[in-house]
């Protein structure tokens, strides 16, 4: 009775002294956000980020590529399970508030020599057979907040890996769609090289017959045939091209290397209408901002749990259960128990306590400089991506006019060398070799479009929701 009431007195006057200690509460810091997207004005809260990634993909090919990799990525399915991993420490930080229970089944056997006992020999039994089932349990008080800041940062750290999957199904939808795209220009390149040696080919009997025919010499004719090898030899490094990027397309899909179906570049439009909304919904909308304030809530918790190991702990201890040295009476008034509350200071520790709190200061500052660089680096980000789209447009229209005038300087050139003696085939070297370097840069201009919106799509934090 008299442990009973001085366990209660000792409870209530550490609970008092609780009260004037409790651990700090997390505050979303005050960043600056005006500012992170470069030249651009937004006031419109409505941004491409809260578009289904179905919505801005509109090729079915690409669409069912997509739903595939969801389904089928190792990397996500390795996400998924270290969410799985990080769910049971979260479970252990919840049952850490409950007492611990353990259970103990015994037995043992003593023998004492008769010549070590100070008593006549057959007075007392040197033989002996003990018999013990034993429950024990133990309570730590969470008076300074400690288990409650350590469950904090344990859910942080759930929600941080739960981001972190969330980061992995972004870049997988937008390295689909990048890749893609990019095996369409590819297919395009080979096409004009494709076209641009047929054409070349001709040329080549062209100059044979003005040869013949004494307008052109032997020169002009290997001229011909070198500027057709020149066409050529782009065609196996096109390929190489095709072949590695389905290649990357199967690892995506987490399917072994293989041709993967698609449609034409032609066929795709650039999703024009690019708003990308207020730059403070980076904060809700990129899983890698998130992942990087969720680990600052970790961290801010730490430090709360390292400060309480400063305090004094209440721990609250019990056992009992059945002693006797005859199982026929093991259960006959043999019942034994002891309760004991104890009261624990932190003096002197070697320096750990403090240790403990430095470092634990020392991560929660790299954790806010992390949040504030992945914020940073969101908004530049967004800012790259819209302007590449914004030049890439400019570029294709004046492609198109210098694509149109460099066909016709080919054919004048071509027409120049029969009837003019001024022209020689150098001009029209040049002139073809001009017009096949920019249909080719066209076809990067048209790719560019399509990979800008797809990077803007992921900057802004679209396709996990």
């Amino acid at each position: 009775m008299k442990l009973k009431l001085s366990i209660s007195i000792l409870t209530f006057g550490v609970f008092l002294l609780s009260a004037c200690v409790k651990p700090s509460i997390y505050q979303q810091p005050n960043v600056n956000t005006e500012d992170l997207y470069r030249g651009v004005e937004s006031t419109d809260s409505t941004g491409i980020a809260s578009l289904e990634w179905q919505q801005l993909f509109t090729d079915p090919i690409l669409q069912d590529l997509i739903k595939t990799g969801l389904a089928e990525n190792l990397n996500l399915k390795i996400a998924v399970e270290r969410i799985a991993a990080v769910q049971a420490t979260f479970r252990e930080s919840e049952l850490a508030f409950f007492p611990s229970l353990s259970a103990g089944l015994s037995r043992t056997e003593n023998q004492l020599s008769s010549q070590a006992v100070n008593f006549p020999v057959g007075s007392i039994r040197l033989a002996t057979s003990t018999n013990t089932l034993q429950l024990n349990t133990s309570w730590e008080a969470d008076i300074w907040g400690k288990l409650k800041s350590a469950k904090k940062a344990a859910y942080a750290n759930l929600m941080r890996e739960d981001a972190t999957k969330r980061v992995v199904q972004t870049e997988l939808i937008a390295n689909i769609a990048n890749a893609y795209y990019g095996l369409l220009a590819l297919d395009k390149q080979l096409m004009v090289t494709e076209e641009t040696v047929l054409n070349r080919k001709e040329s080549v009997e062209s100059m044979r017959a003005l040869k013949d025919a004494s307008y052109v010499t032997e020169a002009e004719v290997m001229q011909a045939e070198a500027n057709l090898y020149s066409a050529e030899v782009l065609i196996p490094n096109i390929k190489k091209g095709i072949r590695e990027t389905e290649n990357i397309l199967s690892f995506l899909l987490g399917s072994a290397s293989s041709s993967v179906r698609r449609s034409s570049l032609d066929t795709q439009r650039a999703y024009a209408d690019l708003q990308t909304g207020l730059p403070a919904q980076l904060l809700q909308n990129r899983p890698d901002v998130q992942q990087a304030e969720f680990a600052l809530v970790a961290a801010f918790e730490n430090v709360n749990v390292a400060k309480t190991y400063f305090y004094p702990s209440l721990t609250i201890t019990a056992s009992g259960g059945f002693n006797s040295f005859d199982l026929k009476d093991f259960f006959n008034r043999s019942i034994f128990y002891n309760l004991v509350g104890g009261l624990a200071q932190p003096i002197f520790s070697k320096g750990r306590n403090e240790a403990r709190l430095a470092i634990a200061e020392a991560d929660q500052k790299q954790a806010m400089y992390g949040f504030q660089q992945s914020l940073l680096g969101a908004g530049q980000e967004v800012s790259n991506a819209l302007f590449a789209y914004q030049t890439a447009v400019e570029r294709e229209e004046i492609r198109g006019k210098e694509i149109e005038s460099l066909t016709k300087a080919a054919e004048y050139t071509k027409e120049l060398l029969v009837y003019s003696s001024n022209t020689n085939y150098t001009d029209v070297l040049n002139s073809e070799q001009a017009l096949i370097v920019s249909r080719l840069n066209g076809v990067n201009d048209k790719l560019e479009q399509l990979q800008s919106v797809v990077n803007l799509y992921r900057a802004l934090g679209g396709g996990w929701e």
